[in-house]
């Protein structure tokens, strides 16, 4: 648990959130993509970007494999651990929301409370949960990684959906489900609820 930095004050800025809005052409917000293992949420997020930028919106993706490589490379896969990294990301998140871009995270986030906790980070309407939806039989015949045949083999502690839970999401804003679709059309479905909420024209 981090503890509060003493004798910091906070600095007003002069460029503000809506500036750096009105500048791009977009309503800024966070993607939160949750969802198991090999579930899919790195390709659609990637996927999802890129009909973004192609579109000229203006993004970033932070991926969580990614950012245990640098900001979270000294964090495990405890519980306590999970929590850090969550938090740690969200707060990087908020910023880039604040700089007046379309953000998009890609962890498992495992845990409701963690997921509740980033959103209640961010303004009424910025925080957008995308449930990536796929059963952990397919999740398990796909195992990009094969973390899932570690973790039955016991050579994975707290694997999410082996050793240790998941919190699904009870009411997200998008609900993605990679088996029923193609990952064009997972993809489309998140920029289309974009464009018919008024993120993006």
């Amino acid at each position: 648990m981090t503890m509060k930095t003493e004798n910091t004050v906070w600095h007003s800025q002069e460029v503000s959130k809506k500036d750096r809005a009105q500048l791009k052409g977009q309503k800024p917000c966070l993607l939160w993509y949750t969802g198991l293992s090999g579930s899919g949420k790195s390709t659609v997020a990637n996927a999802v970007d890129d009909i973004l930028f192609q579109q000229q919106c203006h993004t970033y993706l932070l991926d969580g494999d990614n950012v245990r490589h640098g900001l979270n490379g000294d964090l495990g896969f405890s519980d306590e651990d999970r929590v850090e990294n969550i938090r740690r990301i969200s707060q990087v998140a908020k910023l880039f929301v604040d700089s007046g871009l379309i953000v998009s995270t890609a962890f498992i986030s495992p845990f409701q409370s963690d997921r509740d906790m980033a959103r209640d980070m961010l303004e009424q309407g910025e925080f957008i949960e995308v449930f990536i939806d796929t059963p952990i039989e397919i999740c398990e015949q796909r195992d990009p990684k094969g973390l899932y045949k570690m973790a039955r083999a016991g050579e994975i502690k707290d694997f999410t959906g082996i050793s240790s839970g998941y919190d699904i999401p009870t009411n997200p804003e998008i609900h993605v489900k990679t088996a029923e679709q193609s990952i064009e059309q997972c993809a489309m479905q998140i920029v289309n609820h974009l464009k018919q909420h008024g993120y993006i024209k």
